[in-house]
């Protein structure tokens, strides 16, 4: 009868904290006090070396000026969409030029997850000199992760997956 209670008692103590740290991570995606680029789980993330530019005061640069956006882009820059011609919406590659760019705006406001349409949230994952901005729809097939890597010390867009649909 002690084995019972005891597998008992070991089953909601494991029942117990994985839902209180489930919890936590929810809290992190979704808190409006946070900035405006949140990770979503700490410890899966590395930060960059500490005397490298700011990653957040960067994107911000990088959305609102076009000119920095041009500069801070590796062009030609390969980038995964879908085929439309595909009927089940394949990825492929391609090449984009400097002439072929528009402007990205990578800017986060905590709002786009509970407007009433195209409702999405945005994470920052890094590691090691590299960070992904990703952007995942709710509900609606928004999906696109931008690479991002810190090349002599100043953050560069090198590629993007976009299979948003």
């Amino acid at each position: 009868m002690k084995k019972v209670f005891f597998i008992f008692f070991c089953i909601l103590f494991y029942v117990l904290v994985s839902c209180n740290q489930s919890r936590e991570k929810k809290e992190n995606v979704f808190d409006d006090d946070k900035a405006n680029i949140t990770v979503i789980d700490s410890n899966l993330t590395e930060l960059p070396h500490k005397d490298s530019e700011d990653f957040n005061l960067f994107v911000e640069k990088f959305s609102e000026e076009e000119i920095f956006q041009m500069q801070r882009i590796k062009f030609p820059i390969n980038i995964v969409v879908p085929d439309s011609e595909h009927e089940g919406m394949a990825s492929i590659e391609e090449t984009i030029s400097r002439y072929e760019w528009e402007q990205l705006d990578l800017t986060y406001d905590s709002t786009y997850l509970t407007r009433p349409y195209d409702q999405y949230y945005q994470v920052v994952r890094y590691k090691n000199d590299t960070a992904i901005v990703e952007i995942r729809g709710i509900n609606n097939g928004i999906y696109a992760d931008y690479y991002f890597a810190l090349i002599d010390k100043k953050w560069y867009l090198v590629t993007l997956y976009e299979a948003s649909f």
